[in-house]
């Protein structure tokens, strides 16, 4: 192989990698490790308070489900949105924000950031954060990369857009076909701290069909556990999202 095509390999192995880089803080294990080094991006937040977050939606089936049973336990959370589900159904957006929740971007489509060119990473952002917009009447905060994978070229973007990325600190594993109610709120539980960031689905579209049952299933006992530790519960708005 000459010097000029080692040279052109190198360049484009590296450049590659610092596309996906930011992938490498998403992977479950690393999530404490995460959230030590990088507890802005990991959503860690003030210590009294844990921020309720859900993905996916909305999803005119479960996300309705979902909104009643907030309303009845007198919960807001933060809605990541998909703008191919909320172009089916802006209404539905609407109502999500004018219970009082806040609505936040997940992307136009729900595909791996690392594996899509710079360009299309920011028409997708673009096109989310002004459906999102529009639909709700609100400007979107907070941006998360679909499977919590990010690039370098989704963070400028959403940065660009005026939007934080935030991943999480605690998620309940409930997008898989065997989630139960249980096993969602074991998930949850056994790495939530105060200050924490929780990662849940209202939404099947992307998950196993009806997994958001098991969810649905599994949010009041997780309410529960909060508030028995004397954590309020409420969206990303309210939870003073650290710096590092």
């Amino acid at each position: 192989m000459s010097r000029l095509v080692k040279a052109a390999a190198t360049l484009a192995g590296g450049l590659a990698l610092a596309h996906a880089a930011p992938a490498v803080t998403s992977v479950q294990p690393l999530e404490p490790l995460r959230t030590r080094l990088l507890p802005r991006y990991a959503g860690l937040g003030d210590p009294g308070h844990i921020a309720l977050t859900f993905d996916d939606g909305p999803d005119p089936l479960s996300t309705p489900r979902f909104l009643k049973l907030l309303e009845a336990r007198g919960v807001k959370a933060t809605f990541f949105l998909l703008g191919f589900m909320l172009e089916r159904d802006p209404g539905l957006g609407r109502e999500i924000a004018a219970a009082g929740h806040e609505v936040a971007v997940h992307g136009y489509l729900h595909r791996p950031m690392p594996l899509r060119t710079p360009a299309a990473t920011r028409d997708d952002l673009r096109r989310a954060h002004a459906l999102v917009a529009d639909a709700t009447g609100e400007t979107p905060r907070w941006y998360r990369p679909p499977y919590g994978i990010a690039s370098t070229a989704a963070l400028r973007s959403a940065r660009r857009l005026g939007m934080q990325p935030v991943l999480w600190t605690s998620w309940g594993a409930d997008w898989r076909a065997s989630a139960t109610g249980s096993t969602v709120y074991d998930t949850v539980t056994g790495n939530l701290r105060g200050g924490g960031t929780i990662l849940l689905h209202d939404s099947d579209c992307t998950a196993a069909p009806a997994s958001w049952t098991a969810t649905l299933s599994a949010l009041p006992r997780i309410l529960d556990h909060c508030e028995e530790r004397g954590w309020k519960v409420g969206p990303l708005a309210d939870h003073s999202v650290r710096a590092r």
